[in-house]
C-alpha cells in the first residue's frame, strides 16, 4: 500500500480471479483445461471433499457416503474430481430445498467389464471402471429436459441464480478424464449421477505422451498506434496503462461503434 501501482495491481488481481472463474468454467467444457492427474482411489477424494459438503448442504441435507470393496485405481486430476463431486452436491443440495431438504447419497463401486458387457451401452466400452454415484431425493428432472443438463449455458434456474455451465463443467472434466457421465431422474423422487472413470493400468499411462511446453516469448516492446476496445472499464484502463507503458500510443472505445467511429 503506498506505492504508485498498489491500485492497478488490486484491480488486476480482481480481474484475474474473476477472469480465472469463467476460464476454468469454460475450458472444463471444452475439454481442453490442463488436468493434473495422479492415480488414486476415488474414496480418498470422497474423504477429502466430505466435509467441505456437510457444510454446503447445511442442516436439512442428510449426507450418506458408501464406499465399495475391490475398487480399482484411477488416473485423474482429483482437485477436478473434488470440483466435479461439489457441482454435483449443490445442485441437489437445490433440486431438494423445495421439498424442505433431503438425503444426498455418495457411493463409490466396482464394475467389471462383464458387467457393462451385460448393460450392453452403446457409448460405455466394455471395461474395468471404478464407478461414482451422486443420487439425491429432490424434485427430480423432467424427461424433456434430462437430455439437455450438460449442454453449456442450459439452465432451469431463475435469471441471475446459475450461469448453465455447472453441469457442462463437470461433463467436460469427466470427459477429458478418460471416463463417462450418465444421468437418471424420476420427477417427484429424485436424480441420480453416475461417473464412470476406467481402472489405470500402468502400460495405458506410458503410452499416452504430454505435448511439449510452448516456449516463452520475449517480451515486447515497440512503438505505434494501437485501439483498444474493451466495455469492461477496469479491463481497459489497466491494458491501456500496460500498453502506454510499452511505448505504444492507445486510443480506446468502449464498443464496437465508437471504434469504427
Amino acid at each position: 500500500p503506498g506505492d504508485s501501482d498498489y491500485d492497478d495491481i488490486q484491480q488486476i488481481k480482481s480481474n484475474s480471479n474473476r477472469a480465472a472463474g469463467l476460464t476454468r468454467q469454460l475450458l472444463a467444457f471444452s475439454r481442453q483445461q490442463t488436468l493434473r492427474p495422479q492415480v488414486f482411489q476415488l474414496p480418498d477424494v470422497v474423504s477429502e471433499v466430505s466435509h467441505l459438503l456437510k457444510r454446503l448442504l447445511g442442516e436439512n441435507v442428510e449426507l450418506v457416503v458408501k464406499h465399495g470393496r475391490a475398487l480399482g485405481a484411477v488416473r485423474a486430476d482429483p482437485g477436478q474430481l473434488e470440483q466435479v463431486i461439489i457441482n454435483l452436491a449443490v445442485n441437489a443440495r437445490d433440486a431438494m430445498a423445495a421439498k424442505g431438504g433431503g438425503t444426498l447419497t455418495i457411493q463409490s463401486y466396482s464394475v467389471r467389464a462383464d458387467q457393462v458387457a451385460e448393460l450392453g451401452s452403446d457409448i460405455l466400452p466394455v471395461d474395468d471402471y471404478s464407478a461414482l454415484s451422486v443420487t439425491d431425493t429432490g424434485s427430480g428432472i423432467p424427461a424433456s429436459i434430462l437430455g439437455k443438463v450438460f449442454e453449456p449455458f442450459f439452465t432451469t434456474k431463475e435469471v441471475g441464480k446459475g450461469t448453465g455451465l455447472g453441469l457442462s463443467t463437470v461433463y467436460g472434466i469427466v470427459k477429458q478424464s478418460g471416463g463417462f457421465i450418465f444421468a437418471d431422474s424420476k420427477v417427484g423422487e429424485g436424480t441420480r449421477f453416475v461417473i464412470y472413470l476406467p481402472v489405470h493400468r500402468e502400460e495405458a499411462r506410458a503410452a499416452k505422451s504430454r505435448k511439449p511446453a510452448a516456449a516463452k516469448k520475449n517480451e515486447l516492446w515497440g512503438s505505434g498506434n494501437v485501439l483498444l476496445v474493451e466495455d469492461e472499464p477496469t479491463v481497459r484502463s489497466v491494458a491501456e496503462r500496460a500498453l502506454s507503458r510499452h511505448g505504444y500510443t492507445v486510443v480506446t472505445a468502449d464498443n464496437g461503434e465508437d471504434a469504427l467511429e
